[in-house]
């Protein structure tokens, strides 16, 4: 069954984005889950491990930590990741889930649809694709603070198979994130960050969830949970390279909606309790709307469907909305609707939860 596979987090993003200082921050969040990391640096470039297994979180212990150290992930999926990945699922202590910070290099599609593989698909969903931007860098004209040590970290790497442009290395980054992450926005203007935003929006086609923040600090409660199933929707992330071979002339209006830019960016939470619901898609097609409307950055829940006996779990990522029937409804449980909406600061909690109620 689905629900019984253990969530997996990738994490990518050029090297000196920010990633292991994120990830950092998240594991001191992680709410009691056993989370193991998988690493993915290399050479001199490998000190990550051990920044991570000094962070003193009890369910960050040395043996959780598997830093892959052959080279860039995505050109050793079939002889480092897999057989890692096989031997974490074969612990008797299985982790709740599993994140895997990649190589500044490495092209997230090919990892992504590993997970297609049968000695992973069966045991392992991916939650979701953060790319984690320097938004400093972006706002001068570069893709990382020191471009001379992404070149260097490329020419360390003798496995490295692909000699992907950086540009285009960093719109394939994008193009495969479920949410992406404007780090380091406290080093720009609230006008800057609003021209990265942009910046980022127009170099890539699908409209993943943004997030601006500072020195890495993101709830776990906004980067875990995503439950998108990423490798269900690899036909829609394909890297430059995949795109040469096929026609990507088509409509893409359909799929902006615009981003507010916001003075602050703590998020806050608050949860929305409603009615019952005759119709799943419907509901999750007008919820989506409302999402769009207040920029709404993740959204979970489970609502009450009379007709079924099994209660319908609801996850969005940005106006993305995926739906399926988790458990039973059990015993004397009261059947209920009930939605966690996570935004920032500033967001209409009561027009939010207004409009979602008079969808029922």
């Amino acid at each position: 069954m689905l629900q019984s596979k253990i969530p997996a987090t990738v994490i990518t993003g050029f090297l000196g984005a920010g990633k292991t200082t994120m990830i950092r921050s998240m594991l001191s969040d992680a709410g009691g889950k056993k989370i193991a990391l998988i690493v993915n640096e290399f050479g001199d470039l490998g000190v990550d491990g051990d920044i991570l297994k000094g962070c003193g979180a009890e369910n960050c212990t040395e043996e959780d930590i598997v830093e892959l150290t052959n080279g860039c992930i995505c050109c050793t999926v079939a002889d480092d990741f897999i057989p890692t990945m096989e031997k974490l699922l074969e612990r008797d202590d299985r982790p709740d889930h599993i994140v895997i910070e990649t190589s500044g290099l490495a092209l997230p599609q090919p990892l992504v649809a590993a997970f297609n593989w049968p000695e992973i698909s069966a045991q392992v969903t991916v939650d979701g694709v953060v790319t984690v931007v320097d938004s400093a860098a972006v706002a001068d004209g570069r893709f990382a603070h020191d471009v001379s040590k992404v070149d260097a970290q490329r020419q360390e790497d003798e496995m490295l198979d692909h000699e992907t442009p950086l540009e285009e290395l960093f719109e394939d980054q994008l193009t495969a994130a479920d949410m992406i992450i404007l780090n380091k926005a406290d080093l720009i203007s609230e006008e800057t960050l609003g021209s990265v935003r942009e910046t980022v929006t127009n170099a890539i086609k699908r409209k993943p969830a943004m997030i601006a923040a500072k020195n890495g600090v993101v709830p776990s409660d906004v980067l875990l949970g995503l439950g998108v199933r990423s490798e269900d929707d690899i036909q829609n992330r394909k890297s430059h390279h995949e795109q040469h071979h096929h026609d990507h002339h088509h409509d893409d209006d359909n799929d902006h909606h615009h981003h507010h830019h916001h003075d602050h960016d703590e998020f806050e939470s608050f949860v929305v309790e409603c009615g019952a619901i005759s119709s799943p898609d419907k509901f999750c097609a007008s919820l989506s709307d409302v999402i769009a409307k207040h920029d709404v950055l993740r959204l979970k829940g489970f609502m009450n469907v009379p007709d079924k006996a099994m209660r319908l779990n609801i996850q969005a990522v940005g106006s993305r909305v995926d739906q399926h029937y988790d458990r039973p409804w059990v015993g004397e449980e009261t059947r209920s609707s009930r939605l966690v909406v996570i935004g920032l600061h500033d967001i209409d909690q009561s027009a939010i939860a207004a409009e979602i109620q008079a969808l029922v």
